[in-house]
């Protein structure tokens, strides 16, 4: 039997939202992974490599080729090689961009479902690029009676956004807009901090996808010193985050501040009253997680 190459459009067409939060559940109940990350570059070019193995679920080798200076094509391409766990063949090759959407906003989905307010009414998105559109396509699954509004550094992209998703609502002020949200998620490249601390209530949930790098944060100090924090994974966001790595450096936050990460998941629960925060960190055991579950529905089908 030939090994399956999973394109874009034929996998997506096979996902929900909801499927893969139980599985990325399901996934953090089993030992923890192995990661291991390499990067070759030449000039402006870089082949990054993200590898993980799960004792029970298999191995995954994620690929990105990032060449900048595209201009006819994406700049960034590759894909997830999924090896079996009993005996070390190839199952699967799954288009990069598909693992890279549903890991990403479903790994910001199932903290959401565990830590923001029973039954929120108004959810709302800060960014619109690629990321933001997902979002609103898997918060909408988590949370079907929500309204969603949108707000953004620029407002044409967000026009533009809003054009693309008519059940979306710009916003114009975003002091206003965090004020009135349940649950706010950001989807920016910020480098410095949108949201202060002293403008969340209560009950609010905070959800942060964007800052990948030592120097990228989305939030204040007065955010996190008010908020019960939470991340997936504390290998890849305390170290290597800003969002993290900045307030524990400089003493602002203490160690024992971050409560949980996806391997405690039953500590993931909050009160009426309390101010959550998550900070999505993605790493390799998520794509292994979720390459596991395209490859279930591909077989399913």
């Amino acid at each position: 039997m030939s090994t399956p190459v999973i394109p874009f459009d034929q996998g997506d067409a096979l996902l929900d939202w909801l499927g893969l939060t139980k599985a990325l559940a399901e996934g953090h109940t089993l030992p923890k992974a192995e990661i291991g990350d390499t990067f070759l570059y030449r000039d402006l070019d870089t082949l990054l490599s993200r590898a993980a193995w799960i004792n029970g679920l298999g191995m995954a080798v994620k690929t990105a080729t990032i060449f900048p200076q595209n201009t006819d094509k994406p700049a960034i391409n590759g894909g997830v090689s999924l090896y079996s766990d009993s005996d070390g063949t190839l199952e699967a090759i799954i288009d990069f961009h598909l693992v890279t959407k549903w890991k990403t906003a479903g790994d910001s989905l199932l903290a959401a479902l565990r830590l923001a307010p029973d039954n929120p009414r108004r959810i709302l998105i800060v960014g619109a690029g690629t990321v933001a559109g997902t979002v609103r396509a898997a918060f909408g699954a988590g949370f079907p009676d929500a309204t969603f509004s949108l707000w953004n550094r620029s407002p044409a992209r967000a026009d533009a956004f809003a054009k693309a998703h008519p059940d979306v609502t710009v916003e114009n002020d975003l002091e206003t807009a965090v004020q009135a949200a349940d649950i706010i998620v950001g989807c920016t490249m910020a480098t410095s901090p949108w949201l202060r601390g002293d403008w969340l209530r209560p009950g609010q949930h905070v959800n942060l996808i964007g800052a990948y790098r030592p120097d990228m944060r989305e939030v204040d100090d007065a955010t996190l010193l008010k908020s019960r924090i939470f991340v997936d994974s504390f290998d890849t966001t305390v170290g290597h985050i800003g969002e993290i790595k900045i307030p524990l450096e400089e003493g602002t936050i203490a160690r024992d501040k971050l409560l949980a990460d996806y391997y405690d998941l039953a500590s993931f629960t909050s009160e009426a009253d309390d101010i959550t925060f998550f900070k999505n960190g993605g790493g390799a055991h998520l794509d292994l997680m979720t390459s596991r579950y395209i490859l279930d529905r591909w077989k399913a089908q």
